[in-house]
Parts: C-alpha cells; sequence; structure tokens
C-alpha cells in the first residue's frame, strides 16, 4: 500500500479545480489553493516626527555598516553608505572617510550637503570625495531612493571585471531580474561630477548596478533593503563565478531560468518590501552583538 504521502489528495466536493491564473508558474495548482497566501509581514517603522525618523534611521545607518564590517566588505578606507534626511531631504548623511565600519557608532556618521559641505556630524569631519561624487548624483537623480550602498567586496569587484550581467541561474538572482545596470566604463576613483552622473544616469531606475572593474552599487526606499541587495548581489556574484567555473569545467554551461518564471520570482523576492523584511534577520543578528554600543 503506498504512504499517505504518495497518493492522490482527495478534494472537496466544492473545490475549484481550475487552473489558477493567480500563479501560472505553479503547474496543476487550482484557484483554491493558490489563494493561500503568505503571512503579512511587518514593514517599516512609520515616524510622524521627522527629527524621531532622523534620529532612529542614523541607528540603522550604523548597524548598516557594523554589517559591512562583519561581512568583510571594507577595503582600506574604501566604501561608502548614504541617507537620505528626513528633515532636510538635499542633504544626506555618510560614513567619516577613514574610519573602519566595524567602529562606526550614530555619533560618527556627517551629514553632507549637495554642493558637498560638511554641515553636521562627528568629531572626523573627513568626507571621501567618491562618496560624495557618487552617491550626491544617484540621491540628486532618484528622489525615491533613501539609502545607496557601495563598497570594494571580493566577488562583486571580480564578476565586475567580466563586463558583463548577472545569469538568472538561482531564485536569489532573480531578485535582480530586469533591475540590475552595467556600467561599462572605469576611469579610476571618480574625483569628477561627470562620472558621478554617468553613473547615477546608468542606475536609472533600477536597484542595482554593476560597475565595470569597480565594484557593486545598491539602492533603496529603505537603508534596510539597500543593504540587503548588496549582501545578496554579492552572493550572487559569488555564486555564478563558481557555477560558472563548475560548469565550464566540464565543457558545459549553467541551466538558465526562462525570462517568465523570472519575472514571475522577481514579484516575490525582488520588490522594496522583500528587500527590507529579508535584511531584518542581519539587523537583528548585529544588534544582538554589537549591544546598544553602535547607538551612541
Amino acid at each position: 500500500m503506498a504512504p499517505p504521502s504518495a497518493t492522490s489528495p482527495e478534494l472537496a466536493s466544492n473545490e475549484d479545480t481550475t487552473p489558477s491564473a493567480i500563479a501560472p508558474h505553479e503547474p496543476g495548482i487550482s484557484k483554491s489553493k493558490a489563494k493561500v497566501q503568505m503571512p503579512k509581514f511587518p514593514g517599516p517603522h512609520a515616524f510622524t516626527d521627522k527629527y524621531a525618523e532622523r534620529d532612529y534611521l542614523k541607528g540603522r545607518l550604523a548597524a548598516a555598516f557594523r554589517l559591512f564590517g562583519k561581512y568583510g566588505y571594507d577595503e582600506g578606507v574604501a566604501g561608502h553608505i548614504t541617507l537620505r534626511d528626513p528633515v532636510q531631504p538635499n542633504t544626506f548623511w555618510v560614513n567619516p572617510f577613514g574610519v573602519a565600519f566595524s567602529l562606526i557608532k550614530k555619533s560618527d556618521l556627517i551629514q553632507v550637503d549637495h554642493d558637498g559641505k560638511i554641515i553636521d556630524g562627528g568629531e572626523v569631519r573627513l568626507l571621501n570625495a567618491a562618496a560624495f561624487m557618487i552617491h550626491g548624483a544617484v540621491h540628486k537623480n532618484r528622489p525615491d531612493v533613501l539609502c545607496a550602498a557601495h563598497s570594494h567586496s571580493i566577488y562583486g569587484r571580480a564578476f565586475c571585471s567580466l563586463g558583463r550581467k548577472l545569469d538568472m541561474i538561482t531564485q536569489d538572482s532573480c531578485s535582480f531580474y530586469d533591475d540590475l545596470a552595467l556600467y561599462q566604463s572605469f576611469n579610476g576613483i571618480v574625483l569628477a561630477e561627470k562620472e558621478g552622473n554617468d553613473i547615477a544616469t546608468c542606475l536609472g531606475n533600477k536597484k542595482a548596478a554593476l560597475l565595470q572593474n569597480h565594484g557593486l552599487l545598491t539602492v533603496g526606499e529603505t537603508i534596510e533593503a539597500a543593504v540587503f541587495w548588496f549582501i545578496s548581489l554579492e552572493k550572487c556574484c559569488q555564486t555564478q563565478l563558481a557555477a560558472d567555473a563548475a560548469a565550464g569545467g566540464r565543457g558545459h554551461e549553467t541551466v538558465k531560468i526562462h525570462d517568465d518564471d523570472a519575472a514571475f520570482t522577481y514579484e516575490t523576492v525582488g520588490t522594496p518590501h522583500a528587500g527590507w523584511f529579508s535584511a531584518k534577520p542581519l539587523f537583528d543578528v548585529i544588534e544582538k552583538e554589537c549591544g546598544n554600543e553602535y547607538l551612541q
């Protein structure tokens, strides 16, 4: 006798067995089954007081730097994450030049206007010119972007040396389906306004860019989303480098996900809310590991 798991389930007499249009990429699922939804997830904190929002977000930004430090995304003094200020939206907060990611506290952050002038912040008031050129242009071009992240992570810069986009080979890579730009230029450290503007233009309305011979850039409507997209994109680069090497060593190619399936998957794993919620466990862990020290 076959085990229960191997038998066909009995349908309720009133169950609608019409193939679903809700989940067309789940073969055989009925409309009634397709109506079973994921639980309603929490969302980002909502504030009525912009100053309270600023204080909270600066704490989240400090936590983001601790995460980058934990994952080894530092390379000397390179790398930056910026936060659009909710009180003065034409300014942003950024890490002071030369302070280690793993040591950054909320009080260390510096506030910069779109002329590159430091107007507030911690004791170390040094601004990375490349941070201003890239992030200033992104924040100016994209009013929807609260946070932008860029650093010289190992697998990101390795993959960016190939001058190509990601293949859709995993569920995680589908987060970037039709939402990933490729900036095919490298003119040294970004110290010129034109270069920053060119990068922002190339990014367009997408959430991430591969900067050729340079590294990864991600943006988000929340700090959490921008940080998660960076971490996920870094892992996707690592995965593709490994998969391409394994397949190539056997004279094969990786199996690509069909465009329709990648687009369908994106709607679950690639949305701004999915980015925010996916980052929540990471921020919970860093808070547990660091205590309140980063909030000083």
